[in-house]
């Protein structure tokens, strides 16, 4: 017999109980309580739109640059290569003369040509180069004389009067193929090796490149160069050789 007076039993749940879930941001009994009461909900910080355009700047500035440092590397590269091989004509690229006599910087360019011509890599010699207003001579006739004076033949010659490397090219591209003809060899200075290069692929030559080891320009110089064809070549490369020529004159 139950005692009426004594405490009822405490009878435990017969199911699972599982304590109630903490909500963010309210807080769990025995939690200190914010001054004032008031309780913030933390949100998710809104992106701001120009520091995702400036982290996106600073990728395309870091990519710009080692497709220079890569481009600058590739022509200082080339510049020391030589690929000389028989083919069907020597390209010898223009440089300053002075009325009539070629300046160190175009003999140096005009003896590798001969020497390569001598050694029976081609049998013809393309010169190319225009002239200044007031000159009697273009680039492509002075060294055709200083070539003749030497012992090329007159009809082993030919002459391109161009007023920059991709004019100068392509009439040379134009004389060559319209004798059926399609490599060449590329005469100039080591830094002017690759754009000389691409432009003539670019035209659709096959063609090689030796440059002359005797050009009077020294290392900073020489640099210097490099460093400009460099920013051409990377630019002519995007946007192509002719339409590089047309945007700077």
């Amino acid at each position: 017999m139950t005692d009426p007076f004594d405490p009822p039993e405490q009878v435990e749940p017969s199911g699972p109980f599982d304590p109630p879930t903490p909500v963010e941001g309210v807080p769990e009994p025995g939690d200190p309580t914010p001054p004032g009461g008031v309780v913030f909900v933390p949100q998710e910080r809104a992106r701001n739109p120009w520091r995702i355009a400036r982290r996106v700047g600073y990728v395309v500035v870091a990519l710009l640059v080692v497709y220079y440092a890569a481009t600058l590397f590739w022509v200082h590269k080339v510049g020391q290569s030589d690929q000389a091989r028989p083919v069907d004509a020597i390209v010898v690229m223009g440089a300053a003369q002075y009325d009539g006599r070629p300046s160190k910087l175009l003999a140096a360019r005009l003896d590798h040509a001969l020497e390569l011509y001598q050694d029976g890599y081609a049998p013809l010699i393309v010169t190319t180069g225009g002239n200044r207003p007031g000159d009697r001579f273009t680039e492509a006739e002075t060294s055709a004389n200083y070539l003749i004076e030497r012992g090329v033949p007159a009809e082993a010659i030919i002459q391109v009067a161009g007023e920059n490397s991709y004019e100068s090219l392509e009439l040379a591209s134009n004389e060559v193929r319209f004798r059926g003809l399609h490599s060449v060899l590329l005469v100039s200075d080591p830094y002017h090796m690759l754009r000389t290069r691409l432009i003539a692929q670019e035209l659709g030559l096959t063609a090689y490149v030796s440059p002359t080891r005797t050009s009077p320009m020294n290392a900073d110089n020489a640099f210097w160069h490099e460093m400009k064809e460099a920013g051409g070549v990377a630019i002519g490369r995007l946007i192509g050789f002719e339409r590089l020529v047309s945007l700077t004159g």
